[in-house]
């Protein structure tokens, strides 16, 4: 296969947009990175680009791909890897669905208290907000780890897509609950000792180059904090 041209349409404190970097890396593919600052109305240029205006958006060989789940299942599927077998035969597809699946409850059940923990006016409301997203872990995704050989999904070695998806959200939960940052419960560490798998499969995405690699946790934790401070 020759080598693609890709543009990469970012902004490195988004969470969706990192998932096109992460992916990108794993993969191992060169690409041009701009930067679209989402402080400011979109520049016409970049709304021919992507009319929606948000982050991120690929062009691949001048093909235009937009949402970051969508350019991540692209970058997979368009140079299988570790991260995602090709779709056939079946059984390569029941891992796939599962993937899927492992992703959705993710987002569905977990990632939403995360938002509210952001939004919490009190310590109060971001304990509760910590409880409920351990509770939503323990239900939903920790069934769904298994006890392998290696701390990704599936019992993975080297990451897989579950781990592109949900790196960038995973180091927001983990990052934001240090004391300094005051965005998610300090108390979740300890909460998540009822999800044992969970915690591994969480700690050892955090701390994987190709997810972290951009990642800049005071500047992103400032920001969050600005953002979503109460209006007076």
């Amino acid at each position: 296969m020759s080598t693609p041209k890709i543009i990469l349409y970012t902004n490195r404190g988004c969470p969706w947009a990192h998932r096109a970097h992460i992916a990108l890396k794993e993969s191992g593919l060169d690409y041009e990175e701009v930067t679209i600052d989402l402080s400011k109305p979109r520049e016409p240029w970049y709304l021919d680009v992507n009319p929606r205006g948000l982050v991120p958006s690929i062009s691949y060989n001048g093909n235009i791909i937009t949402e970051s789940g969508i350019v991540a299942q692209f970058i997979a599927d368009a140079h299988p890897s570790h991260l995602l077998p090709p779709s056939g035969p079946a059984e390569n597809s029941l891992y796939r669905a599962r993937v899927a699946f492992f992703v959705d409850a993710f987002f569905s059940k977990v990632v939403p208290h995360l938002f509210a923990s952001l939004r919490a006016a009190s310590d109060a409301e971001r304990d509760d907000a910590a409880e409920l997203l351990v509770d939503a872990v323990v239900k939903e995704v920790e069934p769904l780890l298994e006890d392998g050989k290696g701390p990704f999904f599936g019992g993975s070695e080297r990451l897989t897509l579950a781990e592109v998806q949900s790196g960038s959200f995973l180091l927001r939960i983990l990052g934001f609950a240090k004391p300094e940052h005051g965005l998610v419960s300090a108390k979740l560490p300890a909460l998540l000792e009822r999800a044992p798998r969970f915690k591994r499969w969480a700690e050892a995405t955090v701390a994987h180059e190709s997810v972290n690699f951009i990642w800049e946790e005071k500047a992103v934790a400032d920001k969050m904090r600005a953002k979503f401070a109460p209006k007076v």
